[in-house]
């Protein structure tokens, strides 16, 4: 039988377990990864529309791994960012909140917030990455029982073309989203909340340049996010040459009424949240939609186990830094595993998983704290916290320091993310 040993093990090859995989082979630490599914082909796939924000601090991880400059097309930097309280068919409120990329970054460094990238681009990025790395080993697709003692971990692919391989590993991470059968298998439990809510997700072209503003608009039922796209690509025409993404949050049972409905009266829906900015729009691409969720694992690492990304944590999008947050347990990890391998530590060992759990899981925490609170503060329609909110959002827009640090954390900033991320630590190497 096939036998392969390595230092980590990766179950899950979305984009966080990907990443994480193209990171630490780059660092040159011995990675297999591997998924129930096939790795889609590597040609650009027709717009399905969905769309990633990445922020600045993940474009510098996807950067350090080599998958940024793989992308098939240049993405959309976000320049500015407009944050208003309304509700729908109706203008919103004047008391606004805006932010200029300009105001934050380094003098002449013209940094963005961060950019829209198109799922389908990510993934093929990802995909051409892998491949050309020689310490990476990819099987898909493939599962495989695992079974982890104090001593190490052991992986037994049982589907796929690589069936009957073993693979030894020193650390299993669980990468396979909110349900992981690792976490699972592990006893850890899940905290949950429910929101009442569904996600929509998809695209549109619209008349009007975007200009690279992004749109979080607070509605009684729920947020609403415009998100610009890069174009033209194959969405674009004559009539409606530009394009953006939303992630639109409303009560379960509006959602499915919207989500029941045809492109035209899809459209109209849009456009009374949206406003009339962009000119007319056209919906593009399919529509996405999922219960929204929070969910919170009583804790992130296990024998010779870490959990990254969905399987640890799942937050509302009302500040879309779900993927980013999982890329933070990506760097996190990464730092820790390669600083483990530097020292000729056990990479899988209580020290070094400890040494994850305190750089990630207080960050998590915070962030999934700070969307909750978010999410009950600007879902309340009573008149007088409506009116307190929009003047807390006016009062905001005129104190530069409290703006500045709302803004870089939109960037991914702030406290235990920039030594990781900064583009100064262990992940540039090598």
């Amino acid at each position: 039988m096939p036998h392969l040993d390595v230092s980590v093990a990766i179950v899950g090859a979305g984009p966080v377990g990907a990443t994480l995989a193209a990171t630490l082979a780059a660092a040159g630490v011995s990675t297999a990864i591997l998924d129930q599914a096939p790795l889609p082909p590597m040609e650009l796939p027709d717009f399905d529309g969905r769309a990633y924000a990445i922020a600045l601090t993940s474009q510098r991880l996807l950067a350090a791994a080599g998958i940024w400059d793989r992308l098939p097309h240049a993405p959309q930097p976000i320049r500015h960012i407009r944050v208003a309280d309304g509700r729908p068919g109706q203008r919103p409120s004047s008391l606004k909140l805006d932010f200029n990329a300009a105001e934050v970054s380094e003098p002449g460094s013209d940094t963005p917030f961060g950019w829209m990238v198109e799922a389908r681009s990510l993934r093929v990025a990802l995909n051409a990455r892998l491949p050309h790395l020689p310490n990476l080993h990819v099987f898909t697709p493939a599962e495989a029982s695992v079974t982890r003692t104090a001593e190490g971990a052991t992986l037994r692919l049982t589907k796929g073309p690589h069936a009957g391989t073993t693979i030894q590993a020193r650390l299993v991470v669980a990468a396979e989203g909110r349900n992981s059968p690792l976490r699972q298998q592990a006893g850890i439990t899940v905290a949950r909340h429910d929101y009442g809510q569904t996600g929509m997700v998809g695209a549109f072209a619209h008349e009007k340049p975007h200009h690279g503003t992004a749109l979080e608009m607070f509605l009684p039922n729920g947020p609403f996010a415009q998100l610009p796209l890069a174009g033209p690509g194959n969405f674009g025409s004559a009539e409606f040459p530009h394009a953006s993404a939303f992630v639109w949050a409303d009560r379960r049972d509006l959602s499915t009424r919207f989500l029941a409905m045809d492109d035209a009266a899809f459209g109209r829906e849009l456009s009374r949240r949206l406003g009339d900015h962009l000119g007319r729009i056209k919906p593009i691409g399919r529509r996405w939609s999922y219960p929204l969720t929070a969910l919170w694992a009583s804790r992130q690492v296990d024998t010779r186990l870490a959990l990254i990304g969905d399987a640890a944590h799942g937050i509302h999008p009302v500040a879309g830094q779900g993927l980013n947050l999982g890329f933070r347990d990506v760097a996190a990890l990464a730092e820790a595993v390669i600083e483990a391998a530097a020292a000729n530590e056990d990479p899988g060992s209580a020290a070094v998983l400890a040494r994850y759990d305190r750089r990630a899981r207080p960050d998590a925490g915070l962030m999934l704290a700070a969307c909750h609170g978010l999410e009950k503060l600007f879902g309340n329609d009573f008149g007088p916290v409506r009116l307190a909110r929009r003047i807390g959002i006016a009062a905001v827009d005129r104190m530069p320091r409290l703006k500045r640090a709302f803004a870089e954390r939109a960037m991914g900033m702030g406290p235990g993310v920039t030594g990781l991320l900064g583009g100064q630590g262990l992940l540039t190497r090598g």
